[in-house]
């Protein structure tokens, strides 16, 4: 009984937020009993690309690419700002392009690869929390940089250069004070490390590139992402199956009931009507306001039903990525990185992620204001 109990605690420790998002979507099943709709629910193509993915990085990982990489961006810094300044703008200029999620994925390992490397384990937390608000900002600059942008890009037939004028001056803004919380934390001398000795291995490196590359073609539309995962699911259990024991299903579940939760909530006529009779006139905070709760995309998803003020909602949407940890779901995988190598700073991490994003959060929202 007691090494029962002990197990569930240790479990709920270590699993703190999927254990959260279980709870919310067993509560919102007792507000919403399930039907037909709940097979609508889950997002496949999301959770496919997300283990595609993750598989990609885990087999990069192995390759010893991050290693070899880390070694030549040390050799480059001279101190730890400038390292955090590289670690923290690699994801805020790549989001645009391969979105936050997929900016996440490569470049959160590759950041605790170089603390670790440098010795400079005690920045986990900063460096992953602006990583996480640099992908989460810098995606919202493209149509193509996060999922809301590009289903309210294609809904109202927006223009490239009209949403990217939209989003300029809060990504300036949120570059401009990431760029500051890097420059406040005290500089200190970084000592490049001695060779790892970590042998680059070219054919894995490049197994994973030709992945990696038929992942950014799923995400693009042009190939299923549910058949570009059971390709490299066929691939690895026939190949790597070590590999496969490597990957975080804790983090596919996670997302798995968040979805669940999302879409129960979503049907409650309460919190529609809420909605409808508090969106007008405040597209902006109610969109922002709304992520918080149910995350942007569906936010988006959901709003874009009782308003035609595009800007206001993509905009809202957008700096609604910042705030809770689920008011953008890409949030979810920089944390389940951080506890799993760090698990002893996760109440930090939670406490300065939070901190940052509910700071920038009231500034962009005051900016919109004023725009």
């Amino acid at each position: 009984m007691n090494k029962t109990l002990a197990a569930c605690t240790g479990f709920i420790k270590r699993e703190t937020v999927l254990c959260a998002a279980l709870l919310l979507a067993l509560v919102s099943v007792f507000l919403v009993p399930p039907d037909a709709a709940y097979a609508g629910y889950v997002d496949w193509d999301t959770l496919t690309l997300l283990f595609s993915l993750m598989a990609v990085m885990q087999s990069f990982s192995g390759g010893g690419l991050f290693v070899f990489l880390g070694e030549r961006l040390l050799r480059k810094t001279r101190t730890s700002s400038q390292m955090l300044f590289a670690l923290v703008f690699l994801p805020f200029f790549f989001s645009t392009v391969i979105t936050n999620d997929v900016a996440l994925i490569t470049f959160v390992p590759f950041g605790i690869a170089v603390l670790k490397m440098s010795g400079q384990e005690r920045l986990a937390v900063p460096v992953i929390a602006l990583q996480t608000v640099a992908a989460n900002m810098g995606s919202s600059l493209t149509p193509m940089g996060n999922p809301q942008n590009l289903y309210l890009y294609s809904k109202f037939s927006v223009g490239f250069s009209g949403l990217v004028l939209l989003m300029l001056p809060y990504v300036i803004v949120s570059g401009v004070c990431t760029a500051l919380l890097v420059l406040l934390r005290r500089s200190a001398p970084v000592v490049p490390p001695a060779p790892s000795g970590t042998a680059l291995s070219k054919k894995r490196c490049f197994i994973s590139a030709a992945g990696f590359a038929v992942c950014l073609l799923a995400l693009f539309g042009i190939i299923p992402p549910v058949a570009v995962a059971a390709v490299i699911l066929v691939f690895l259990a026939a190949a790597d199956r070590k590999l496969l024991g490597k990957i975080d299903y804790s983090l596919l579940a996670t997302f798995a009931a968040f979805f669940v939760f999302i879409g129960n909530i979503g049907r409650i006529e309460q919190f529609r009507e809420f909605i409808s009779s508090a969106i007008e006139g405040r597209v902006v905070p109610v969109s922002a306001l709304a992520s918080q709760i149910v995350s942007n995309v569906p936010a988006a998803l959901l709003l874009s039903g009782f308003s035609d003020d595009w800007r206001g909602l993509i905009a809202g949407c957008n700096i609604g990525g910042l705030g809770t940890l689920i008011a953008s779901m890409a949030s979810l995988i920089s944390y389940k990185f951080l506890a799993k190598e760090f698990p002893e700073q996760r109440g930090r991490y939670l406490i300065y992620f939070t901190l940052c994003n509910i700071g920038l959060l009231a500034l962009l929202l005051a900016v919109s204001f004023v725009l």
